[in-house]
């Protein structure tokens, strides 16, 4: 009942949908998936310690700071430019097969995110590793 109440709330407020539950939304594109990385990708999200809301082939993360963090965390557009022990940086060669999209602020991940789910199709669970991650 409670992710009833928060879920309308958000939905009525998204100014307020902020830190904790901001989300964030993640598309790994034809060549991840062709190279088998899916996994990788995930995992990379899992240990971070964000939680995984909604899955279709995409996926909506949840966390404090999810977005920045998920684009840190990708690496640059460009390959070229992406870090070593990011996902471009470890992965790609070059634009145009750079594995994964990821939303590039809130606005743009609460319109994503709407496109591939209705509001009943996000999960609401409590995480018990969350009071390690957050205060």
């Amino acid at each position: 009942m409670i992710c009833l109440v928060l879920t309308i709330f958000a939905n009525l407020f998204p100014a307020a949908c902020t830190g904790a539950h901001e989300r964030t939304f993640l598309a790994v594109k034809p060549d991840g998936v062709q190279r088998r990385l899916v996994g990788e990708i995930v995992r990379r999200f899992e240990r971070k310690g964000f939680k995984l809301v909604a899955l279709k082939l995409v996926q909506v993360w949840q966390g404090l700071d999810v977005v920045r963090t998920s684009r840190a965390l990708i690496g640059a557009t460009n390959p070229a430019d992406a870090p070593p022990g990011t996902i471009r940086g470890d992965f790609c060669i070059e634009v145009g097969k750079n594995l994964i999209h990821g939303s590039d602020s809130v606005e743009s991940a609460r319109r994503e995110i709407a496109l591939w789910f209705r509001a009943d199709e996000l999960l609401c669970w409590e995480d018990s590793a969350g009071h390690w991650l957050y205060e």
